[in-house]
């Protein structure tokens, strides 16, 4: 996609919790299948795989017990994806699936991200998980109701959904001391002000990102209250798959604008606290899927 299509796609993207009951125009269904089939590896090279599903009533009751989800009302399809353990494997998962839900926005569809405990659920007999594989979220899709129902509006507004933490919060210069401005950006403030309106478990946005020495340097910033209230539904880390998402918004944007980088692990600027974790770089000016990895130590 060109630049005016990501940009316009990412802005057009939001959660929709109300569909039509008429199914995905076929077509439309075999792009979307066609491109899932594509993703298979991400960018920092975890393995991955990806399915497109119709929804059964099964699948439907699968969400009642997972809270707001259970609101979502007449889903067509489910996207659903497998990765492998890996360093950065809910990073990837993150990237790759928040790719495809944007390819599924740009062919007309509503998604809905949904993540929690999927492992003995219909959604993993479906996707007929491997020893070793995770299944850390799934979406929800189909033609988007033409009038939200008052509840999708409650669960949005309940849940801060439109509203974005600013930039001097999440964007800083050399330290975490220094907050960045759009001016010094760049060309790269677009790219920026596009993973500020990346979607979040719970909108949390904990994602921090610092510019030092030609290089984006990605952070995420736990919140330990949050992270307790999720070992309750889940023992996946959902805001890494969060971290992943601001990925794939940012390098779709620079690639877009003709901005060369990479993602690799560089040195990078001192967190102000243990809950904020390093995860990676982008490198300005290096080639495209040249991912370098190093000093990673294994984590689950």
């Amino acid at each position: 996609m060109d630049e005016d299509t990501i940009t316009a796609v990412i802005r057009q993207r939001t959660s929709c919790r109300s569909y039509e009951k008429a199914p995905m125009p076929p077509e439309v269904r075999a792009q979307l299948a066609d491109f899932c089939a594509t993703q298979t590896r991400g960018p920092l090279g975890a393995e991955t795989r990806f399915l497109l599903i119709s929804a059964t009533e099964e699948d439907r009751a699968a969400l009642k017990g997972l809270g707001t989800y259970g609101f979502i009302r007449n889903p067509t399809a489910f996207i659903l994806g497998a990765v492998k353990q890996d360093r950065y494997n809910l990073e990837d998962f993150g990237y790759l699936l928040e790719t495809i839900v944007l390819r599924a926005t740009a062919l007309g569809l509503g998604t809905c991200w949904l993540g929690g405990s999927f492992t003995r659920s219909s959604f993993a007999r479906a996707m007929a998980l491997r020893e070793g594989e995770l299944l850390p979220a799934v979406i929800a899709a189909g033609l988007p109701a033409e009038s939200p129902r008052f509840v999708d509006r409650f669960i949005r507004s309940g849940a801060g959904s439109d509203r974005r933490l600013p930039w001097e919060q999440l964007f800083f210069n050399h330290d975490f001391a220094t907050p960045l401005s759009a001016a010094e950006a760049g060309v790269y403030t677009e790219a920026l002000e596009l993973v500020r309106l990346g979607p979040s478990a719970s909108n949390r946005q904990p994602w921090r990102v610092v510019k030092a020495a030609g290089a984006w340097h990605f952070f995420l910033q736990h919140n330990s209250n949050y992270r307790k209230q999720m070992k309750l539904v889940t023992a996946i880390d959902l805001q890494r798959v969060d971290i992943g998402i601001t990925m794939s918004h940012f390098a779709l944007t620079a690639n877009a604008l003709g901005l060369q980088g990479s993602w690799q692990a560089q040195p990078f600027p001192t967190p102000p606290d243990s809950n904020t974790e390093y995860i990676i770089s982008w490198v300005e000016g290096s080639q495209p899927n040249s991912t370098k990895v190093i000093n990673a130590s294994p984590q689950n």
